[in-house]
C-alpha cells in the first residue's frame, strides 16, 4: 500500500500514513487526465461573446455613390466590413463550449491525478488543520516547515479560518474536499490534505 508522511499542524512529521491502493496507487492514465482537464477548462467558458455582421449592423441601406465615374472604388454599403462602424467579418456568436466526459473516465482521471502526486512524493497528510482565528503567519510557518510553495490544501469541510489564513499567500489555495478536481491537483506542485479529507476521498473512489 502507498505510504506518505503524516504531519501535525506545526509541520513536524509524526509518522507514516497508509493510503488506499485502489485510489492512490493506481497506474497513472495521462490520456484520461488530459481529457478531463480539457473538458473542465472548456466548461468554464461562458460563450457569451457576440458581434454584429453587416446584415445586423444599423444603417447602410443605400449605395453611397454611383458605381462608375467618380474615380473612387465601387461601394455597395457604408456598413460593409471595410468601413468604420461596418459589420464584423465572421462575427462571433453565443455558443456552448461544453464537453461531456464519461463518469468512468472522470473517476480514472481523479485516481490518476492523486496517484501521480504519491509517485512524485508531492502528497502530504496532516493530522488536523484548524485555526482558532485567521492567521496568515501561522499558515506561512506551516508551509515553510513542509517545504511547500505552490500548494493546494484540501480540508474535509469548508473552513473559513484556514481559507482566510492562506488567501493572501501567493501560489497557495484552500478548497474543501467536495470541490476537489483534477485540474487543481495537477496545477499545484504539492498536495497537502487532512486525514479526514483522505477518508472522504477513499470512501467515494475506493
Amino acid at each position: 500500500m502507498p505510504t506518505v508522511g503524516l504531519f501535525n499542524k506545526e509541520g513536524q512529521k509524526v509518522g507514516d500514513f497508509q493510503l488506499n491502493e485502489n485510489v492512490f496507487g493506481v497506474e497513472v492514465n495521462q490520456y484520461a487526465m488530459h481529457q478531463v482537464v480539457v473538458a473542465l477548462l472548456a466548461n468554464k467558458r461562458q460563450g457569451t461573446q457576440s458581434a454584429k455582421t453587416r446584415a445586423e449592423v444599423r444603417g447602410g441601406g443605400i449605395k453611397p455613390w454611383r458605381q462608375k465615374g467618380t474615380g473612387r472604388a465601387r461601394q455597395g454599403s457604408i456598413r460593409a466590413p471595410q468601413w468604420i462602424h461596418g459589420g464584423i467579418v465572421f462575427a462571433p456568436k453565443p455558443r456552448d463550449y461544453r464537453v461531456s466526459v464519461p463518469k468512468t473516465m472522470r473517476r480514472v482521471a481523479m485516481k490518476s491525478a492523486l496517484s501521480s502526486k504519491v509517485v512524485d512524493n508531492q502528497l502530504l497528510v496532516l493530522e488536523d488543520l484548524a485555526f482558532e482565528a485567521p492567521k496568515t503567519k501561522t499558515m506561512v510557518n506551516l508551509l515553510n516547515a513542509l517545504e511547500a510553495k505552490k500548494t493546494l490544501i484540501v480540508t474535509a469541510e469548508s473552513n473559513e479560518n484556514v481559507y482566510k489564513s492562506a488567501r493572501n499567500i501567493q501560489g497557495v489555495s484552500v478548497i474543501p474536499v467536495n470541490n476537489i478536481n483534477v485540474y487543481d491537483i495537477l496545477k499545484f506542485e504539492k498536495l497537502v490534505i487532512t486525514k479526514d479529507a483522505v477518508s472522504k476521498i477513499e470512501e467515494v473512489y475506493a
